[in-house]
């Protein structure tokens, strides 16, 4: 019963490529989640200011969109391979960058906020090519456990990689952070290099074309018209991070409401990550769900049902709960949020892996960074707002509680995506 529990190895066991590949994405990760903590850091060194920090954000989300949808369908006509080794090329010398600064003693933050743009518009380039190679070395049946592992990575990083940041800036300063994330990422540069060339699949009768503009992009999203199922994939998604996005909320928690300030803040975070690597661990039946898509609407449900218990333990602090006890249960329920998000994540990568055509896939992947990057901004902008009208606390269990409704009425309007079988995909 355990061993049918725990992750299914098979494609890392089976096929060299995806090992390689995950090995270097995940310890490029790592370095990647070290080096944007010690920006922050560094960046509120220099400047003393909250907002300049605030502005990392924004040099980094605009690269993001729009190098996200055009590095897509760069994927989709050209050898993806190399696609993604020259923008992971990029995002090494961004961290050669980043080390050299800091060892020259600069105070420049426009030079840091440079670094973080030509990183973000590097990485939104690689990832959609990265990813979409998956469906070309691995046999569909393992993609579900091909992307639990990769979820799994992630939530890795999310952890790990902070952590680790705070102890390299503590010992030998941001000129360690930087450094070590360099040497990091030459892992995914190795993992690119040693893959075989993946050229986009020719559609018999249909040229490949090269030439890579507007309406390549625009393509992608006629596509999404006629294909409802990965469609629905970003629907679900939106609404998960546009009306429950907790982010916003947590230094308020951790100022006012829990105590501890940023501990709490931090302990916050790294419970989401810790529910997600929980989920991860005990991935192994993922594989053998058919109803992909009604797994996806019970897990953004399940997000929504933790941000509202979130709400709870905010309301109940100093009252109902000690703030001892309201901080356990918070951790709690954002922790169950994360496991229920990455279970989500998992499902939603396959179905648009697996039931978009191949010409499609980097398109498709850049849409979904853009929805993964820019969502949780336009929830954090839409939950500030409410908090500011209602407290911190009630637009938590108010937006879970949206979530959940958005969920039921998605699944009335769209019972074609409920009923989707894994066995038979269809866009």
């Amino acid at each position: 019963m355990l061993r049918s529990l725990l992750p299914d190895l098979t494609p890392f066991r089976s096929n060299r490529d995806y090992r390689r590949l995950w090995t270097g994405f995940t310890l490029s990760n790592v370095g990647s989640q070290m080096a944007v903590v010690a920006i922050g850091l560094q960046v509120y060194d220099l400047t003393g200011s909250t907002a300049s920090v605030g502005v990392v954000g924004l040099f980094a989300l605009v690269p993001l969109v729009v190098m996200g949808l055009y590095g897509g369908a760069l994927a989709d006509h050209h050898d993806r391979r190399l696609v993604g080794l020259v923008a992971t090329l990029v995002v090494f010398a961004t961290s050669v960058v980043a080390a050299t600064q800091a060892w020259l003693g600069s105070s420049s933050t426009w030079l840091l906020y440079a670094v973080v743009a030509v990183w973000s518009g590097a990485f939104a380039v690689s990832s959609p090519a990265r990813t979409s190679i998956y469906p070309r070395i691995l046999a569909p049946e393992q993609l579900p456990a091909a992307n639990a592992l990769s979820v799994f990575a992630m939530n890795a990083a999310l952890t790990a990689g902070p952590l680790l940041a705070g102890v390299l800036v503590d010992w030998g300063g941001y000129r360690a952070a930087y450094t070590t994330d360099a040497v990091l990422t030459l892992a995914a540069v190795h993992s690119l290099w040693r893959l075989h060339p993946v050229p986009p699949d020719a559609v018999e009768g249909e040229p490949v074309a090269r030439r890579v503009g507007l309406r390549s992009v625009l393509d992608g999203f006629a596509f999404l018209r006629t294909a409802p199922n990965v469609r629905m994939t970003f629907v679900a998604d939106i609404a998960a991070m546009l009306l429950a996005q907790p982010r916003v909320l947590f230094p308020a928690a951790g100022a006012v409401i829990l105590g501890g300030g940023a501990t709490t803040v931090g302990a916050l975070y790294a419970a989401a990550a810790g529910g997600g690597i929980l989920a991860m661990v005990l991935s192994g039946r993922l594989g053998g769900v058919r109803r992909q898509g009604a797994a996806i609407m019970v897990s953004v449900a399940g997000w929504g049902v933790g941000i509202s218990g979130l709400g709870v333990a905010l309301l109940a602090a100093g009252g109902a709960l000690t703030r001892d006890q309201a901080f356990v249960a918070a951790l709690a329920a954002m922790a169950f949020a994360g496991a229920a998000d990455s279970v989500s994540a998992v499902f939603r990568t396959t179905i648009l892996q697996s039931a978009a055509p191949d010409r499609m896939r980097g398109r498709l992947q850049g849409v979904f960074v853009v929805v993964v990057a820019g969502g949780p901004r336009l929830g954090e902008l839409v939950g500030g707002g409410v908090a500011e009208r209602v407290g911190e606390g009630w637009t938590a269990v108010g937006g879970g509680l949206a979530c959940v409704l958005a969920v039921v009425v998605l699944s009335l309007r769209q019972p074609g995506f409920v009923r989707y079988d894994a066995r038979h995909p269809t866009p």
